[in-house]
């Protein structure tokens, strides 16, 4: 079992969790406790999946939370682009954050199996 924290998928990830927290200190306090902190608690909840899933036998059940976790939050990025919270390039660049390490859970998924 490699240490959570050289898997690239959990890199990718403590990347947007910062960039997420980073992000949220600049919400409207309207959207600062509600959207802000779901994002925030959502990044949160999947990076634990993933170290969770790395020092588990049963890998399958905790990753595929991990990408029910990396969906919700593309969701909510997609609100904070509606919204318009978030300049289009930022959206692009996180975007492809989340696509990565969508990937990554999905191919460590199938190789759970």
């Amino acid at each position: 079992m490699a240490q959570y924290n050289t898997l690239p998928v959990y890199k990718a990830s403590y990347d947007l969790m910062l960039s997420v927290f980073e992000f949220c200190r600049h919400f409207r306090k309207e959207y600062k406790y509600t959207l802000g902190e779901k994002l925030k608690n959502e990044t949160l909840e999947m990076i634990m999946n993933i170290y969770r899933a790395n020092s588990s036998q049963s890998k399958k059940p905790l990753l595929q939370t991990a990408r029910e976790n990396i969906e919700v939050i593309r969701l909510l990025f997609r609100l904070t682009k509606d919204l318009k919270l978030i300049p289009i390039h930022k959206f692009i660049e996180i975007n492809e954050r989340i696509e990565n390490i969508s990937k990554q859970l999905t191919g460590w998924q199938r190789s759970a199996g």
